[in-house]
């Protein structure tokens, strides 16, 4: 990339001096003049000019983009063995709501081996179009096969805007694409509008540790992508006759690189659900002490039918693994009910959790930060009260019951109980 002034349009008006924070520009006989050396291709002096529209990026090879051709709101769909990920129907449903502030169409891309199903499942959740490609390199996820597909998708039918999923194989797959499209990437989203006058996509994400929010524009580039952490927007409801069309591309008898190979796929073995898809979670902190006391959480996790999760205190301290995490810079999760045992609730663990229908916090120190987003806040020793807990649960849910539905009473009664 590259930055210009357009002679017969500069008035030596000095806006763009004013306003570059790396001294970059003067005015010499009343045009202004870059310093590409200092220059940073921050955009602030084409803000700056914007009444003149003297300034303009443009490429290494001298074009400028018309972002009149890029059309389209994608989601790239994400699947495992034919099921639709979460997240992808998350992405549908607010790639929705942006498609139609631009009157544009909503598209997915879906990538595998006989899924054509799955397809179908796309429009019935929203999609006006699927890009359906099918090979048998595909079945499983390999980064460099499917950055190849997913690239020649995007460049033959120019989108507007991209999405794609924060998980680990979107935030593997992503910035790979992006790369080759020479485009802008914002990872981790937690808000996604529309700027109406340059339709331009407004990406919103945690900054500097999570003290603030920071929003982030591609104006010179397309097409705009980012990454939307999991468990950030909603799901749309599944419309059985809605009508979309399915483009097929057959790529089995293309030669698809690929330099690795899968060999075999390891399952960790877990006692509860994933933290990913659970509507229970029971999370734990550094306040239980050690390692051998992790095992109270597992075990009320295990009554509650939900899964553990932790903070990144007790990831970081080895006693618990990273799929568990839960915070900034772990996982993202929106279930029914959150328990946070000694969880203190640093900001960076509660822009993971804070979106939770019902928190539970239990912690002795009565100041500690969870407190302030809690639902039910118990002040006590979590090694005496997760126990109990745990114990007026299980009297609470009978041994034949496959699935427990905990409602605000129920709730009350145990931790009155526990207290």
């Amino acid at each position: 990339m590259g930055i210009r002034v357009i002679k017969e349009k500069c008035k030596g008006c000095k806006l763009c001096v004013k306003v570059c924070p790396f001294g970059a520009i003067m005015v010499v006989e009343k045009l202004a003049r870059i310093d590409i050396t200092n220059c940073n291709l921050c955009g602030v002096c084409i803000e700056a000019c914007e009444k003149f529209e003297a300034i303009e990026l443009i490429r290494e090879d001298g074009s400028i983009i018309d972002k009149s051709q890029y059309r389209g709101v994608w989601v790239f769909a994400e699947q495992k063995e034919g099921r639709i990920a979460n997240v992808t129907l998350e992405l549908l449903c607010e790639g929705r709501k942006l498609a139609d502030r631009l009157g544009e169409p909503l598209c997915a891309m879906l990538l595998g081996d006989q899924v054509a199903k799955a397809a179908r499942d796309l429009v019935c959740f929203g999609a006006d179009k699927v890009y359906l490609a099918q090979s048998p390199q595909l079945a499983v996820f390999i980064e460099e096969v499917f950055t190849e597909v997913i690239t020649g998708l995007i460049k033959e039918h120019k989108p507007n805007i991209v999405l794609l999923g924060a998980t680990a194989i979107g935030r593997s797959l992503a910035p790979r694409v992006a790369s080759r499209l020479e485009t802008g990437l914002t990872a981790d989203c937690t808000g996604l509008e529309i700027d109406l006058e340059t339709r331009n996509l407004l990406q919103t994400r945690p900054a500097f540790g999570g003290n603030l929010m920071a929003t982030i524009i591609c104006p010179n580039h397309r097409p705009q992508m980012a990454s939307v952490r999991p468990k950030v927007f909603n799901c749309p409801q599944r419309d059985e006759p809605r009508i979309g069309r399915i483009v097929r591309y057959d790529y089995k008898q293309h030669s698809l690189t690929q330099r690795a190979q899968l060999l075999a796929v390891v399952k960790e073995s877990a006692k509860t659900a994933s933290i990913a898809e659970a509507e229970i979670i029971v999370a734990g902190g550094l306040g239980l002490g050690d390692a051998g006391n992790f095992e109270i959480i597992e075990n009320l996790a295990q009554a509650l039918g939900g899964g553990v999760g932790a903070s990144r205190g007790a990831v970081d301290a080895g006693w618990a693994s990273y799929s568990h995490q839960v915070g900034q810079t772990g996982k993202t999760i929106r279930p029914k009910l959150y328990i946070a045992c000694g969880i203190s609730g640093a900001i960076q663990h509660l822009v993971g959790m804070q979106s939770s229908e019902i928190i539970v916090a239990i912690n002795k120190d009565p100041k500690a930060p969870i407190f302030n987003v809690a639902d039910y806040c118990i002040v006590g020793d979590v090694l005496e009260v997760v126990p109990a807990l745990t114990r007026e649960i299980e009297k609470i849910r009978s041994p034949e019951q496959a699935e427990l539905v905990v409602t605000d009473v129920e709730l009350e009664k145990s931790l009155a109980l526990s207290s």
